[in-house]
């Protein structure tokens, strides 16, 4: 394992977690890995989050989340906690609206799927999150076309230490050092902050281009750097 405790797969092997508490579901999106090419492996599923840190789920680096799971308001809250651990979340939910799919890329989701886009997109969404590749469906890319609130991206908390540490830092293996995460988690936190930008309509294809977006929102000094 590395220094976040998750252990890597072989090159090329996607490893995953399951969070959903409808077994037909998590028989279905069984059948949809081992018929990819190559197979998807599901280490572990389960009802609640709780299969994500425990047994083999807690090396597992790719979690596919029912937001839902039952109760009547999002699990916002076990998000949260999943993706401030360096989890990638592809959340996969019945809901269709746009302010949950968006909240969730507010709080660190991966990408969100809608259950009725079927497993070819959430095949590619899982690829997609293993290989740290942006992965926008459907009906996110709906949201994201409908979205009309203010140009400034909301980033997690982790989002904006690990970008803020990048500005200050002449490598992303510092950064990882210093926050004792992996490199790849952290090219993951800036890849993701970059795609919410240019969703946002305000692309940061560089370093000091994403540096002036932080300075303009707000989000750091010049004077820090």
């Amino acid at each position: 394992m590395d220094d976040e405790g998750f252990a890597r797969a072989d090159a090329g092997r996607v490893r995953v977690v399951i969070v959903d508490d409808h077994p037909a579901v998590v028989a279905g999106i069984e059948g949809w890995y081992a018929g990819a090419d190559p197979p998807i492996e599901v280490v572990a599923a389960g009802p609640d989050v709780g299969v994500a840190w425990a047994g083999p789920g807690l090396g597992v680096e790719v979690v596919v989340f029912d937001l839902m799971l039952g109760n009547p308001t999002p699990a916002y809250g076990d998000l949260k906690r999943l993706v401030d651990h360096g989890r990638r979340v592809v959340v996969y939910s019945m809901r269709e609206d746009q302010d949950t799919a968006l909240n969730c890329l507010d709080i660190g989701a991966f990408t969100y799927l809608t259950k009725a886009e079927g497993g070819a997109h959430l095949v590619a969404a899982t690829r997609a999150a293993a290989e740290l590749r942006p992965y926008t469906p459907p009906a996110l890319g709906g949201a994201f076309g409908a979205d009309r609130r203010p140009g400034r991206p909301r980033l997690s908390d982790r989002e904006i230490d690990v970008m803020v540490e990048w500005f200050k830092s002449e490598s992303k293996e510092l950064v990882a050092a210093k926050l004792n995460l992996s490199p790849r988690t952290v090219a993951g936190y800036i890849d993701r902050v970059r795609i919410k930008y240019a969703n946002a309509g305000r692309r940061a294809s560089t370093k000091a281009a994403l540096v002036a977006r932080a300075i303009q929102d707000g989000l750091v000094r010049l004077d820090d750097l």
